[in-house]
């Protein structure tokens, strides 16, 4: 059948399997809009608040199933609203198409209204991206660019279609959905000669990430565990991979993770790295990162391989895969000596917890996990209260937990919370602070427009909390612009979005607020207040190694 190109991308778009797409119309993409309009019936179009919050919606959506998420904008203002969005997606290895319409191509390169080079601008932080040229390539380069997000390490694809293209004719014949690259085990050789490696070790600690969500490989991961008697931890991007109760699991590792966590991994002889990256909250000083220790590394994407850590056996393949092959070879382990150190470990652990009475950042957290589900999907904004969720916060399912890790996205957790829901079905939670939430939450309006139902669990402290957490440890108590100092009240401004809002300075008003708030259908907020002064610890200080861990106030000074 002959469409025109708006037809076609829509089509396509219905082809590969998506079913919710968010953006915001514009001039230079009004006829996608107009085939929306007349495929309602198979995909739903999301109309966020601002093209920022559509790319947070969208990447929420990926991340809660797996699936890629799908946003749309015009041109100009439209697409490099999209910007910040798609880095977040980038940098947290997320799959998403993003779609921006654009001047006709008659006009390119002659700064016509609105007019931008998008794909220029998001060259560094996309898997690739397109500028088609004639509606004849239109549908294969969406089908290439869903392969493309899905395969090996999943990532964020822009297509920029010109308007004559979106309006140009030819023939579309539907296809099946594509699917992904082939995936492969690595390399033989590597697997057997790092099976030598871990079979010598006497403290093996089996530390995952994102790509542990991504191959899908939790059931080998925990018989490598089993298999090794090893501990297990995380990144802040593995967060609710396995079950948070698992008795090998020992939380999050790095900068504010788990004391338990982060000691053992420092101790450890052997560190199996599956699907995880190195980064500076990991390893703090590098020069002292785990000098004990010979690291295996596997992951999908090479380049991750040696690039700040160097291992001692590197493999590039799919995680499932080569733990298939590396399993067989790996003698069963009996380690009690290093299971008493670890027990110790999580003793120690134990003495640091905020156990203090009254509303303080933990039991906040811990109510707040008495009205989870299995199911539900929590988001965060940047900040103390992402970390503070990130410690407590209990998950029984996978890609349950919901965060922006590598770019650090303040203001993301609105939207992404938004496509959390809609992509599974449940009720969602954000969790956030007045900081992040000041950013992005014109995006409460969407939600009650679309009667998604959510909790939104405010801490409010009237400060930029971890920048000033920062300033009072090692800038002199020098509050530099952290201090908000607003008047803005929560409540009557959810009510005013038509939401409805609660507040709480108690244990007992914060559990009565949240009873009440996962009562609604629609989006509830829970404003929280919390002390300006509180600190999130542990805290691995910048430059310090892990022997260099702050678990209580006023230890930076000694």
């Amino acid at each position: 059948m002959k469409l025109c190109g708006a037809d076609i991308i829509v089509r396509t778009l219905i082809e590969q399997g998506a079913t919710t797409v968010f953006g915001y119309p514009g001039g230079q993409i009004i006829n996608v809009y107009d085939s929306l309009y007349k495929y309602r019936d198979e995909i739903t179009h999301i109309l966020t608040a601002h093209e920022q919050g559509a790319t947070h919606a969208a990447d929420g959506f990926a991340r809660a199933t797996g699936k890629p998420g799908v946003v749309i904008a015009t041109s100009g203002p439209g697409a490099t609203n999209l910007v910040t969005g798609i880095a977040t997606a980038y940098l947290d290895s997320v799959p998403m198409i993003a779609i921006t319409g654009n001047v006709p191509t008659s006009q390119l390169g002659t700064d016509s209204f609105q007019e931008i080079d998008i794909t220029g601008i998001t060259l560094p932080i996309t898997k690739h991206n397109y500028v088609v040229g004639s509606v004849e390539e239109l549908a294969d380069t969406i089908r290439e660019a869903f392969r493309l997000a899905i395969s090996g390490r999943p990532g964020p694809v822009l297509i920029d279609v010109p308007k004559d293209i979106q309006i140009a004719q030819c023939e579309f014949t539907e296809q099946e959905p594509v699917t992904m690259e082939p995936r492969q085990a690595a390399k033989e050789i590597r697997i057997k000669d790092a099976a030598e490696c871990v079979n010598l070790s006497q403290k093996p600690f089996i530390y995952f990430g994102g790509g542990m969500l991504t191959s899908g490989a939790q059931e080998e991961l925990l018989q490598l565990a089993e298999l090794l008697d090893a501990p297990i931890g995380c990144s802040l991007m593995g967060i609710s991979a396995i079950p948070t109760d698992h008795p090998r699991f020992l939380g999050m590792q790095g900068m504010h993770g788990h004391y338990a966590c982060s000691m053992a991994m420092h101790r450890a002889d052997c560190i199996i790295a599956l699907g995880v990256r190195f980064n500076d909250r990991v390893t703090g000083n590098r020069a002292k990162f785990a000098t004990h220790a010979q690291i295996i590394h596997i992951d999908v994407d090479g380049a991750e391989l040696d690039k700040t850590v160097s291992a001692a056996h590197s493999m590039r393949g799919d995680l499932k895969l080569t733990l298939q092959k590396l399993i067989p070879l790996l003698s069963q382990k009996k380690l009690p000596d290093w299971r008493k150190t670890i027990e110790g470990l999580k003793a120690e652990e134990r003495r640091t917890l905020d156990n203090r009475p009254g509303l303080t950042p933990r039991s906040a957290i811990l109510t707040l996990n008495k009205y989870l589900g299995e199911n539900t999907p929590v988001a965060t904004d940047v900040g103390q209260h992402q970390m503070w969720a990130a410690q407590n916060l209990n998950f029984k399912t996978s890609r349950r937990f919901i965060s922006s890790g590598g770019l650090g996205t303040m203001g993301f957790g609105m939207g992404a919370a938004m496509g959390a829901a809609i992509g599974t079905g449940e009720r969602s939670v954000l969790v956030t602070g007045d900081g992040g939430f000041g950013m992005c939450l014109n995006e409460l309006a969407t939600a009650v427009t679309y009667h998604i139902p959510m909790v939104i669990l405010l801490m409010n402290n009237g400060v930029l909390g971890m920048v000033r957490q920062w300033q009072t440890l090692f800038f002199d108590k020098h509050y530099s612009n952290t201090v908000l100092d607003r008047k803005t009240d929560f409540v009557r401004l959810a009510e005013a979005f038509g939401a409805v809002g609660y507040h709480a300075e108690t244990p007992e008003q914060l559990d009565e607020a949240l009873k009440k708030a996962f009562s609604e259908n629609g989006p509830a907020l829970v404003e929280c207040m919390i002390d300006k002064d509180e600190f999130v610890l542990p805290m691995l200080p910048p430059g310090g190694s892990m022997d260099d861990i702050i678990t209580k106030v006023g230890e930076s000074d000694e």
